[in-house]
């Protein structure tokens, strides 16, 4: 097994309900360590950057609408195979479709406010770590 890390942000929606602990102790209980975490409000113009893979797809404003409603928590978590581990642990997109245990399955309100993202890939993450945290503020 390997250890990687990955990328998470808790969304507006789970911060609004003061969930970051909560998802965090699932984090952690599955083994994951978190090494970098910081509470920021995203601008307009670092939503859009951060998403912009997706800006042709017809849900991206509203994506950055919902991600710049409120604070977010952006996190680095290592462990092993970090990324396929956190990426079970979020569940499904659509909380409806997501298994028992989940974090989406617990948390989400709906589709958009499913209160995490995660890396897909190992290179994703480094793309997404490095947008959000400089070297210095991955302490491992």
């Amino acid at each position: 097994m390997a250890i990687e890390r990955t990328f998470s942000i808790i969304k507006p929606d789970a911060t609004r309900r003061n969930l970051t602990g909560a998802i965090n102790a699932v984090y952690e209980k599955a083994g994951l360590r978190i090494i970098a975490q910081k509470r920021i409000w995203m601008s307009r113009q670092h939503a859009k950057k951060f998403y912009e893979v997706h800006a042709a797809r017809p849900f991206y404003n509203d994506l950055v609408d919902f991600m710049v409603s409120g604070p977010v928590v952006v996190q680095v978590l290592e462990g092993e195979n970090a990324v396929q581990a956190h990426r079970d642990l979020m569940g499904a997109t659509n909380p409806a479709n997501a298994a028992e245990g989940t974090i989406r399955k617990m948390f989400a309100e709906s589709i958009e406010a499913n209160s995490v993202h995660g890396s897909d890939s190992l290179e994703n993450a480094a793309i997404e770590i490095a947008y959000f945290f400089a070297g210095c503020e991955l302490v491992g």
